[in-house]
């Protein structure tokens, strides 16, 4: 990877084509959900859905303090029972889903949030015993849980495993004590370390941490030191996010001045930075924003070219259909996407009167499968075989997707694209505006273009 890596970081190309778009963890996306689709859209999606393999998602909305960079779906509070009554009414829903998956075996459970390990050890183990007794997991059970090192013990490790997760990420972000400050997550790095030796020693598969770029003080030199750190951890893999700053929408992020952020320059050259480094480090660049030891599954999966993606980012399980349980998650199952009420008040109600908490989502058509799976090839792998997509959707692409390779010459002209006879070719001086390239098959992208409904690219 490090001999490719100079090739992605071509300044004109990446200012002539930084515009806001989608990170198609699904597509279409969620802004395509509508209020139609109701639970026995879902039900007919289950009875019809070809897999009978399971990825279990689980919200927690809490956390105890505000992150000011977030705009994840949560509650900030100090009130453990909180929790408590959200616990009541997630196990009501999974008394209600889980036997409409009878003859579904569970291959995946991750907790996100919020921050999962709000929850204390009583609540976490009466989740998990919840959850174990209502589905059939298989015996290589991959579970996970997102950790926020602020407001844990150690020893929380210990109990995690006794509870059978065998993957964590811990979210550091950066270790700059200035940057820390000012996005009010203050955090000891000597801890993580510690949390992470824990994880180690305790035979944990996988010990992922998150970073983010583009935060309020960072600059190359305080980021030369976080990612070393992060070196140093020796972690399986890493997760690099772009901040998306939107004040318009996160009221959070009023509080961090515009002058505190990198300019456009100074944030691409973090990122570049980041890549640089991390490959360096013998890190595999996996899409867009993750990072792997060539040993771990997704980087294997990537150069096999078998790489997935999902609501959940970068995954090995593809073929498993999704299951969102808990407020706002989202579900995948079958040919179809839904969504949980995002609010807890109204989430509550739900539960009580229906018994589910759906409120939206989209039945798939067959030009939105064909679609999908153009996107998530070109997402995960950087490469499309035509005659695959013709014989699974019994298709011409030349065809099908005349328009679309219009679209697409001006990726050509720019030598980032090959459209050859039976493949498509992504350049690697292309890989950081894979999104763009996607953007050119998304039928509903010309009613967003002009709205300001996504992140940047960049």
């Amino acid at each position: 990877m490090t001999t490719n890596i100079s090739h992605f970081f071509d300044k004109t190309l990446l200012a002539k084509y930084n515009t806001s778009g989608p990170r198609y963890t699904s597509y279409p996306t969620a802004l395509e959900f509508s209020e139609n689709f109701q639970e026995p859209d879902l039900i007919q999606a289950i009875d019809q859905s070809p897999s009978e393999e399971l990825s279990l998602y689980i919200h927690i909305p809490f956390c105890h303090s505000l992150c000011y960079y977030c705009g994840c779906n949560k509650i900030v509070t100090r009130h453990q029972d909180k929790a408590d009554v959200y616990l009541d009414y997630l196990l009501k829903e999974i008394d209600y889903r889980a036997p409409l998956f009878e003859r579904y075996k569970v291959r995946q459970v991750h907790l996100g949030g919020g921050t999962p390990s709000f929850l204390t050890d009583a609540q976490l183990t009466r989740l998990i015993n919840k959850i174990k007794s209502s589905f059939e997991f298989t015996q290589s059970i991959e579970m996970s849980i997102e950790i926020d090192p602020r407001e844990i013990e150690v020893n929380k490790i210990d109990e995690l495993k006794a509870l059978g997760f065998n993957r964590i990420s811990i979210g550091v972000q950066d270790i700059d004590e200035k940057v820390q400050e000012a996005i009010n997550r203050v955090q000891s790095t000597t801890f993580i370390g510690q949390l992470i030796e824990r994880a180690k020693a305790l035979e944990f598969d996988s010990v992922n941490v998150d970073l983010i770029y583009g935060l309020p003080h960072q600059n190359q030199a305080t980021f030369a030191k976080t990612l070393a750190q992060v070196n140093a951890f020796d972690v399986d893999r890493i997760s690099l996010f772009s901040y998306a700053h939107l004040p318009s929408r996160f009221a959070a992020q009023r509080k961090l001045k515009d002058e505190w952020l990198p300019n456009a320059d100074e944030k691409l050259s973090l990122m570049r930075q980041a890549i640089e480094t991390l490959s360096t480090y013998g890190y595999e660049f996996i899409g867009m924003d993750h990072f792997a030891k060539p040993s771990d599954e997704l980087a294997m999966a990537q150069k096999l070219g078998q790489l997935h993606r999902n609501f959940q980012g970068y995954t090995t399980k593809g073929e498993c259909d999704l299951l969102g349980l808990g407020v706002s998650s989202i579900s995948a199952i079958g040919n179809s996407y839904s969504q949980n009420i995002k609010e807890l008040t109204p989430y509550y109600q739900a539960i009580d009167e229906k018994e589910h908490a759906l409120e939206r989502g989209i039945a798939l058509t067959k030009d939105d499968l064909i679609r999908g799976d153009v996107i998530r090839e070109l997402m995960c792998n950087l490469f499309l075989d035509k005659q695959s997509i013709e014989q699974k959707h019994d298709i011409c692409f030349d065809q099908y997707f005349a328009q679309e390779l219009i679209s697409l010459q001006t990726f050509i002209d720019d030598g980032l694209v090959d459209n050859a006879q039976t493949t498509i070719m992504v350049s690697p001086r292309a890989r950081l505006l894979i999104r763009n390239i996607c953007m050119s098959f998304d039928a509903y992208m010309k009613r967003h273009l002009n709205q300001q409904r996504f992140s940047r690219v960049i």
